[in-house]
C-alpha cells in the first residue's frame, strides 16, 4: 500500500515535471519572441529618430542659408567709407521730416496749429 502510493506520487512526479518542463519551455518561446520584436521595435525607433534628427538638421542649415543670404542682400545697403559721400548726397537730397502726429481716428497729420 504505502510502496503503491509512493510509486504513484513518483509518477505524478514525473508527469508534473514534463509539464513543468514544457510550460517553461513555451514560456521561453514566448519570451525569445517578446524580446526579438522589442528589439526590432527599438531599432526601428532609432532609425526614425536617425532620420528625424537629419531632417531637422537639413532644416537647420537651410534656415541659416537663408539667414545668410539675407544677410547678404541687406549688406548691399550698408554706408561704408567707399559710398560714404554718395549716402550723404542722397540723404541732403531728400530730407525727411518726422515731425508729425497721429489723432485719434489714425489719421497723421503733419501741419501744426498756429498760437
Amino acid at each position: 500500500m504505502a510502496e503503491e502510493r509512493s510509486r504513484q506520487e513518483a509518477e505524478e512526479h514525473r508527469a508534473l515535471m514534463v509539464f513543468n518542463d514544457q510550460e517553461n519551455l513555451r514560456m521561453l518561446q514566448q519570451r525569445v519572441v517578446r524580446i526579438q520584436m522589442e528589439k526590432e521595435e527599438a531599432e526601428n525607433k532609432q532609425v526614425e529618430a536617425a532620420i528625424e534628427r537629419e531632417l531637422q538638421q537639413q532644416e537647420f542649415i537651410k534656415e541659416k542659408e537663408r539667414e545668410i543670404l539675407k544677410l547678404q542682400e541687406d549688406a548691399k545697403n550698408f554706408i561704408t567709407l567707399e559710398n560714404l559721400d554718395q549716402r550723404i548726397e542722397e540723404a541732403l537730397d531728400s530730407p525727411k521730416n518726422y515731425n508729425f502726429a497721429v489723432d485719434k481716428e489714425g489719421r497723421v497729420v503733419k501741419q501744426t496749429m498756429l498760437q
